[in-house]
């Protein structure tokens, strides 16, 4: 495994989609790394603020989805980080919010709903598609199993 996998995609996303405001993307793309199990392959990864509030631009967080959840990372300043992880049987839907400037994703599950605000519109729809994709093929793989 790739030990800067997380990072690369990160990158290839803000590459793609510039008006994405997101800082230390290493140092969020670490805290999702680290949590990787065996096996388990990032199919794509994004960052953005995870807040509502579009003013508030220093809560950056790294967003992947692997071959069996979605991973969010987010390390914090001084010490420590956030980590968050959501099965497939845990989501129940995904909301996007576009602006004229930016836009917002709001993922919510069974415990929480998720925002993640000042996002590149253009993004949206990338990011839209990948992680219902993911998600509904998974729960049919689940739903086939029961």
């Amino acid at each position: 495994m790739d030990k800067n996998e997380v990072y690369n995609k990160v990158k290839e996303f803000k590459n793609k989609y510039p008006r994405t405001i997101a800082w230390r993307l290493k140092k969020n793309s670490k805290v999702v790394q680290m949590h990787l199990n065996p096996g388990e392959k990032v199919l794509y990864a994004f960052c953005g603020q995870k807040n509502a509030n579009v003013l508030d631009i220093i809560t950056t967080c790294v967003v992947a989805v692997t071959n069996k959840r979605l991973i969010i990372g987010q390390k914090r300043v001084v010490f420590g980080y956030f980590y968050y992880s959501i099965t497939p049987d845990l989501y129940n839907d995904l909301q996007i919010r576009n602006g004229l400037i930016w836009g917002n994703l709001i993922i919510d599950t069974v415990k929480e709903v998720i925002h993640l605000s000042n996002l590149d519109p253009r993004g949206l729809l990338e990011i839209e598609t990948k992680v219902t994709e993911f998600m509904m093929q998974e729960k049919r793989k689940y739903n086939n199993q029961n």
